[in-house]
C-alpha cells in the first residue's frame, strides 16, 4: 500500500513539474481562468498528454460549490458519452480473438433482437452500429423519460422505433446502438458490460478510481457534483442521472489523470507500458472515416478547421492542418470532451461539472493551439459573441411561439377525463393525474406540470424542488387525442426531432377497485335485438363479457358503473341501476353508435 501511495505522489510531482517547464503551456492557468469566468461554470479538470506522459493536469472551480471544494486532477466526473470508445473497442478486441466480425448481423449474436422493418432485420451490420449510420434516429427519451437497469429489456423497444432513412444513407447519433454493442460483449464473453470495461481497461491502465455507475460515484471520495448554470449565472446543484440499462453508451465516472492513460493508449497505437491493450489494426480503423457527419466547411475565420466525419466511437475532422480525433459526452450536471491529435502525438481530456457546457471545447481548443504551435484564437471571445447572438435567435423564436398559440380557448373535456395511463411500445408508459385544477404527467424520474396552450394541446414543464420555472418554453407539446366515441384515446408528443410525425402514446383510462360483492350485480345475461351479452366474473375479481362468435372481453371498471373494453378502444359500457338498486340495464357505447340492453328474465 506504502508504495502504491508513494507512486501516485510521484506522479503528482512529475506532472507539476512537467506544467512548470514546458515553454508552450506557460501562463496557460491564466487563459483557463478566463474560460471559467467567461462561462460561469462550476469548475472543470483538464489533463495533457504527450506520447507516454502527462505533461499537466490541473482543476479549476469547484467540485462542490457550496462548500468550496476545489477540482484537481484525481477529481471523478461522468464522462457522458466518451464511454463509446471504451465499448466500441471491447469489440475490436472480440474480433481480433475471432469471435465475430464486424460485417456480422447483431442478430447473429442477440437472436431476439428485432428492427423496424425486414430491410433493417436482413442488412444491418455490427459496423452500422459503430459508426452510427443504421438510419435510426436518436430516440433519446425512450431512455432518458423511461429508465430501466434491464438491458434486454431497452432492447426490446428497438423493433418499435422508427427509422428515419435508409441504412448507411445518413449518419445520425443513436445511444441505443452503443447498447447493442454493449449485450453483443455480453453474449460472447458471457461477462456483463461492466466486468469486461473494469477487466479489459480499468485495471491495465491503472484506472483505480474510475468506475462505471452513480451508486459507485456516491461513494467515491473527491468525485464533483453535477450543476446547472442558471440565468443569473448563479450554479444550481443537479441530481445525478442514474443512465440505467443504457450504461454502454455513457456510464463512466473518471478523472483527467486516469482518462490520460486512455489517450496515452491510443496515442501509442493500443500500447499501454509496452502491453497491447487495443489491437494496432482496430485502432487505425477506429479513427479512420467509417461515415460523413457532415459538410462541415472551413470557417471564414478559421479556414484551416474544417471536415466531420465519423470512425467507430470517434468524431474526425482538421483543426488548423491537424488530424483530429475526439469524442465529447454530455449527461446532466456533466460535459467531456477527450481528443488527441494522433500526427502529434499529443492528446486533452476536459472534464466539466456544467452542465451542456461549452467549456470542454474551449479549454481544448485553446491548449491545443498552443501545443501544436499554432496562432492562437480568442476562443473566449468568439464564445461570448456566439451567446449574444444565440440569445438575440431565442427572443425572435419566442416570439415566433407566442403568435403561433391561439387564445381564447380551451380543452374539449374535463381534466379528469385526460387522466389515465399513456404507453408506447417503443418508449414506455407514464400516468397523467389531476392534482387540484391541474394535470400532470410523472414519469419515472420526474414530474411535469401540462400548462394549457390551446385547445387539446398542453405545453409541459418540469416540476422542480424549487418550483416550476415556466419563463423558457421549450418545443414539446402534449397533443390529446380523441376517438369516434369523443373519449380521450392518447396523445402526440414530436419528441423525435428527425421523424416528420410526432409519437403517439395510446391511452388506458385509469382503473378503480370494485369488490366481488358489486361486482356480482353485473352477472347474467341482457339481451339486445336477439343477440346475448353474457356478463361473468373470473378469477374472483375480474369482470368478463362474452358474445357468441367473438372472444370474451376483459372489462376495465373506470368510475361507478362505467367499465372499458381492454382490447377496444372506443367501447365501453355503462349499467344503470333501478331504485331498488338492482341493475337490470347496461348502455354498450361504441364507434357506431350506442345501444341498451336488457336483462333477460329468468322463467
Amino acid at each position: 500500500m506504502k508504495k502504491t501511495v508513494t507512486t501516485i505522489f510521484a506522479l503528482l510531482l512529475i506532472t507539476s513539474v512537467f506544467a512548470q517547464t514546458d515553454k508552450r503551456l506557460k501562463s496557460v492557468d491564466k487563459d483557463l481562468e478566463a474560460i471559467l469566468e467567461a462561462t460561469h461554470a462550476a469548475g472543470f479538470a483538464v489533463a495533457v498528454v504527450e506520447k507516454d506522459k502527462i505533461i499537466y493536469a490541473k482543476g479549476f472551480g469547484y467540485s462542490d460549490v457550496e462548500n468550496k471544494t476545489p477540482n484537481d486532477a484525481n477529481t471523478l466526473f461522468a464522462i457522458g458519452s466518451s464511454t463509446k470508445a471504451f465499448t466500441s473497442s471491447i469489440l475490436g478486441q472480440l474480433r481480433n480473438e475471432d469471435k465475430l466480425s464486424f460485417d456480422d448481423s447483431p442478430i447473429k449474436h442477440i437472436p431476439e433482437l428485432e428492427f423496424y422493418n425486414d430491410d433493417m432485420n436482413n442488412n444491418i451490420i455490427i459496423k452500422d452500429l459503430m459508426s452510427h449510420r443504421t438510419g435510426l434516429p436518436r430516440h433519446d427519451y425512450s431512455w432518458y423519460l423511461f429508465p430501466t437497469f434491464d438491458k434486454d429489456s431497452l432492447m426490446q423497444r428497438i423493433k418499435h422505433q422508427e427509422p428515419f432513412t435508409g441504412i448507411r444513407q445518413q449518419w445520425y447519433y443513436n445511444n441505443f446502438m452503443f447498447l447493442t454493442q454493449g449485450v453483443i460483449t455480453e453474449r460472447i464473453t458471457g461477462k456483463s458490460w461492466e466486468d469486461n470495461i473494469r477487466e479489459r481497461f480499468f485495471k491495465p491502465l491503472g484506472m483505480i478510481r474510475s468506475n462505471l455507475s452513480i451508486d459507485e460515484l456516491e461513494k467515491s471520495t473527491n468525485a464533483a457534483l453535477g450543476y446547472q448554470t442558471e440565468k443569473d449565472n448563479s450554479n444550481s446543484k443537479m441530481d445525478y442521472y442514474k443512465i440505467a440499462g443504457m450504461r454502454p453508451a455513457g456510464s463512466i465516472n473518471s478523472s483527467v489523470n486516469e482518462m490520460s492513460n486512455w489517450l496515452i493508449t491510443w496515442i501509442n497505437n493500443g500500447k499501454f507500458r509496452d502491453a497491447e491493450i487495443i489491437p494496432e489494426a482496430y485502432v487505425t480503423e477506429a479513427m479512420s472515416s467509417q461515415m460523413v457527419i457532415g459538410a462541415a466547411l472551413p470557417d471564414k475565420d478559421i479556414p484551416d478547421a474544417h471536415f466531420a466525419n465519423y470512425g467507430y466511437a470517434w468524431m474526425l475532422s482538421s483543426y488548423k492542418g491537424h488530424y483530429r480525433v475526439e469524442h465529447g459526452g454530455n449527461i446532466d450536471g456533466f460535459s467531456a470532451s477527450v481528443a488527441f491529435f494522433p500526427s502529434d502525438s499529443i492528446g486533452v481530456v476536459v472534464l466539466a461539472n456544467q452542465n451542456g457546457s461549452r467549456v470542454p471545447g474551449l479549454v481544448r481548443n485553446t491548449i491545443a493551439d498552443r501545443m501544436l504551435s499554432e496562432q492562437k484564437t480568442d476562443w473566449v471571445k468568439r464564445f461570448i459573441d456566439a451567446r449574444e447572438k444565440a440569445k438575440k435567435q431565442q427572443a425572435e423564436v419566442k416570439d415566433e411561439k407566442k403568435s403561433a398559440q391561439i387564445k381564447n380557448t380551451k380543452p374539449s373535456h374535463i381534466l379528469q377525463e385526460y387522466a389515465g395511463s399513456y404507453s408506447h411500445p417503443g418508449y414506455g408508459a407514464f400516468d397523467v393525474k389531476v392534482e387540484r385544477d391541474s394535470l400532470f404527467a410523472q414519469f419515472k424520474l420526474m414530474k411535469m406540470w401540462l400548462k394549457h396552450y390551446h385547445y387539446d394541446v398542453f405545453e409541459p414543464f418540469e416540476v422542480e424542488e424549487t418550483g416550476i420555472d415556466t419563463t423558457e418554453s421549450g418545443p414539446l407539446r402534449f397533443n390529446f387525442k380523441t376517438n369516434d366515441v369523443g373519449d380521450i384515446s392518447g396523445l402526440d408528443a414530436k419528441i423525435e426531432a428527425a421523424l416528420p410525425d410526432p409519437i403517439g402514446f395510446k391511452r388506458t383510462p385509469n382503473i378503480i377497485d370494485v369488490d366481488k360483492s358489486t361486482l356480482e350485480k353485473y352477472v347474467g345475461e341482457f339481451e339486445l335485438s336477439g343477440i346475448t351479452a353474457k356478463f361473468y366474473i373470473k378469477n374472483n375479481e375480474t369482470l368478463y363479457l362474452f358474445v357468441a362468435g367473438q372472444p370474451e372481453y376483459e372489462l376495465l371498471p373506470t368510475a361507478k358503473h362505467k367499465f372499458a373494453l381492454k382490447i377496444l378502444e372506443g367501447f365501453k359500457l355503462e349499467f344503470y341501476e333501478d331504485d331498488d338498486g338492482n341493475i337490470n340495464e347496461v348502455l354498450m357505447i361504441q364507434p357506431n353508435g350506442s345501444f341498451k340492453a336488457t336483462r333477460k328474465k329468468i322463467d
